[in-house]
């Protein structure tokens, strides 16, 4: 790992070992020209550090937006036929359609509730049931119970998961 050094003058020098550039510091052979990577003066995070990275970068970088999005890798699930115990007994038996009335596991969907007990709107992952009756998985908790009709399609599974 090497370190870009200039001197008192804010002259490069070549780069060199940080042990060394410490030395030249304390010295007072060379100074500090910035304490942060970021020319455009951004607070120090890793998606921040990575857009001001390279030649290409322009000198005034527009940042329209305070938090990335981050997407997970989730998988497109497991091909077991049965669910088992801890001694590999079949205890849950997989529906064989991934299909329950157009929506799969995994789905983002929007639920807007109007009657019952848990009126609402919910955003989330859904996992689905043979009955209609699915589990929506919102940022703040999981919703069980929720028919089939209140839900509308947002995003297709396609496994991965979005956040920000």
């Amino acid at each position: 790992m090497f370190v870009l050094v200039v001197d008192k003058n804010r002259k490069p020098l070549n780069p060199c070992h940080p042990a060394r550039a410490r030395k030249f510091l304390k010295s007072g052979r060379a100074a500090v020209l910035r304490r942060y990577p970021s020319r455009q003066e951004f607070p120090k995070t890793h998606w921040l550090d990575a857009a001001c990275v390279g030649k290409s970068t322009p000198d005034k970088l527009q940042v329209l937006i305070d938090k990335p999005l981050t997407i997970t890798s989730t998988g497109h699930g497991t091909r077991q036929m049965c669910r088992t115990d801890k001694y590999g007994f079949p205890v849950r038996y997989v529906p064989r359609n991934k299909f329950v009335k157009g929506f799969q596991t995994g789905d983002i969907v929007k639920a807007i509730v109007t009657k019952g007990k848990k009126i609402g709107a919910y955003i989330g992952r859904v996992a689905v049931r043979t009955t209609g009756s699915f589990n929506v998985s919102t940022v703040n908790a999981l919703v069980q119970g929720i028919n089939h009709k209140y839900c509308s399609h947002v995003h297709g599974k396609d496994g991965y998961r979005y956040s920000f």
